[in-house]
């Protein structure tokens, strides 16, 4: 049976007389010796703190908040339980997209954890984007490596400062710009944490960034001949994508059963043969005229690119294509039109990137605006300006961000100083569905930890690093597979009590609803449905115990 959320309704009482304000929560209670315990970190000699004082989150649960400064720019703070609520544990908490401000990780203070978090160095309220990084190269350091590590040293600080002993474990867990910052951590302090969790890891920077610009020029070139969207009123503004719907349900056609299973997940995009040119060819446009529900020889040719990614003149791969199965995904993330305001995601996470984190010597500022590339560009302004359609994706393999790779790319598979002579363990997932940072270089770089650190014996490796591929899980989170289980737990039982997860049992929700669940399978393996003959594509069949995970 599928498990259904449970909804708590909550009963308010009517104000007894008109005018009269609803009571105040409660607040919780706060000895005076714990606010003065947590106060006095403010005298704390060997570090730059700004405050010390007593907070709360959402259940009222209340903590002694900490925040300073980390010499020249970063700032950081700290979340600390009551002496008596405490677990024993410090968790770094992981960052997202270009960062710049702090993060908060309630839940974990409310199991207990102590937990830090640092804006990586520069403020986005002041410098958004990635304009920190403009002819700052102390900016990119700390962005790349330096923040999270004397984040973590400055956090422990506080840790034994203020419960008067050191943290028994020390974890790390993040996702995205998180996940590169785990994978880095394990590489160039390999002693800073017992357990890492390095879900969806953008560890290879530079090469993704700009890929992303690459589709860019791919779907505006030719006065945009090749977008995946339409103008239905002839206004100029593309308003429709409906083609995006015609194109996700093609591809389940062709490879959603591929599995058995028939529930609109694709698990695994590796081993689906979706050709646009083939499986597209009954939605061609009549005399390739663009229409809303059919597609173009330059559509079919856009499509091809995003799933194969950009080559080098030499036919080299410079970085993969979008996973197959992802294509929903590309709409809010990629597709100009009315919907995202034309401001998709790659202008807005990417559009900027290679102006000032790309080049070791950035070629000058962003134009105000990142969506017109006829607009004119001035390279004699004071400073000059520099947009993302003068990129040439041929600099990838020239070299040309080399100095930048070296500062902000994780893929070193040389994980022996925290897996091997640390006892440290990593668990790093991925989604299968995830067109922002895509799967299949984690799948790589996992199999490079295993040659390199282990000497290809995965059995030795699966001791110390286990990877979790989700099918149908979009970035970090969403998608139509099952996306949902607590990230951090698994880790925690492996470290601490030697019980390597075989299995993440995840789940999906619709409405509140849960409507998939299954094992999320450590690499090599994958779940495998051994449920009730012919009951497979019974969506009540869809629970873990359905599943068995085999190589």
């Amino acid at each position: 049976m599928i498990r259904r959320a449970t909804v708590a309704v909550v009963l308010c009482g009517a104000l007894l007389w008109a005018g009269r304000q609803p009571p105040m929560a409660q607040q919780p209670r706060v000895s005076a010796g714990e606010r003065a315990g947590c106060e006095a970190l403010l005298l704390t000699r060997n570090l730059t703190l700004t405050y010390a004082g007593v907070q709360t989150i959402g259940d009222g649960t209340a903590y002694c908040y900490v925040k300073g400064i980390l010499p020249p720019a970063i700032g950081f703070h700290v979340q600390l339980p009551f002496p008596g609520d405490w677990n024993g544990r410090f968790l770094k908490w992981g960052d997202g997209g270009k960062d710049g401000d702090l993060d908060f990780a309630d839940h974990r203070v409310a199991e207990g954890y102590a937990v830090a978090n640092s804006n990586m160095g520069h403020d986005s309220g002041a410098e958004p984007g990635s304009s920190f990084a403009w002819n700052n190269r102390q900016a990119e350091i700390d962005f790349g490596y330096r923040a999270v590590h004397l984040t973590t040293v400055a956090g422990k600080g506080l840790v034994r400062a203020y419960y008067d002993r050191a943290p028994e474990y020390s974890y790390f867990e993040g996702c995205s710009t998180g996940g590169r910052e785990g994978l880095m951590e394990a590489q160039r302090y390999p002693d800073d944490f017992d357990g890492i969790v390095a879900g969806a890891p953008a560890n290879h920077y530079q090469d993704m960034n700009a890929v992303r610009v690459w589709l860019l020029q791919r779907m505006f070139r030719d006065d945009f001949t090749g977008a995946l969207a339409f103008d239905t009123d002839g206004d100029g503004r593309f308003d429709s994508v409906r083609k995006m719907d015609l194109l996700a349900d093609a591809v389940l056609a062709r490879c959603d059963a591929n599995d058995g299973i028939t529930d609109g997940v694709i698990d695994d995009p590796l081993g689906c043969d979706f050709d646009p040119g083939r499986d597209l060819s009954n939605q061609r446009c009549p005399g390739d005229v663009d229409g809303e529900t059919c597609f173009t020889s330059a559509q079919l040719q856009t499509i091809r690119d995003f799933h194969e990614g950009p080559s080098d003149s030499l036919e080299r791969s410079i970085y993969a294509g979008k996973p197959i199965g992802s294509e929903r995904e590309w709409t809010r993330l990629f597709i100009p039109y009315t919907g995202n305001r034309f401001n998709p995601g790659a202008v807005g996470l990417g559009g900027d990137h290679l102006n000032y984190l790309f080049f070791d010597e950035d070629p000058g500022v962003a134009p105000p605006n990142l969506i017109d590339p006829s607009s004119e560009v001035d390279a004699e302004a004071m400073p000059p300006q520099w947009a993302w359609w003068n990129f040439d994706i041929q600099d990838v393999h020239a070299g040309r961000g080399d100095v930048m790779r070296a500062i902000t790319d994780a893929v070193d598979p040389d994980l022996t100083g925290m897996l091997v002579e640390n006892d440290a363990k990593l668990l790093m997932y991925h989604g299968w569905a995830d067109a922002l940072v895509v799967p299949q270089p984690t799948l790589t770089y996992y199999h490079d930890v295993v040659d390199t650190t282990f000497g290809g014996d995965m059995d030795a490796a699966r001791q110390k690093v286990r990877l979790f591929m989700a099918p149908g899980m979009g970035h970090c989170r969403g998608g139509a597979g099952p996306d949902t289980w607590d990230r951090l737990q698994p880790l925690v039982d492996w470290v601490e009590r030697g019980a390597a997860p075989d299995a993440l049992i995840a789940t999906h929700q619709t409405d509140g609803v849960v409507d998939n669940e299954r094992p999320l399978c450590a690499v090599p393996e994958r779940a495998v449905y051994t449920g009730p003959v012919g009951g497979e594509n019974d969506q009540t069949n869809w629970v873990a115990e359905n599943f068995t995970c085999q190589r």
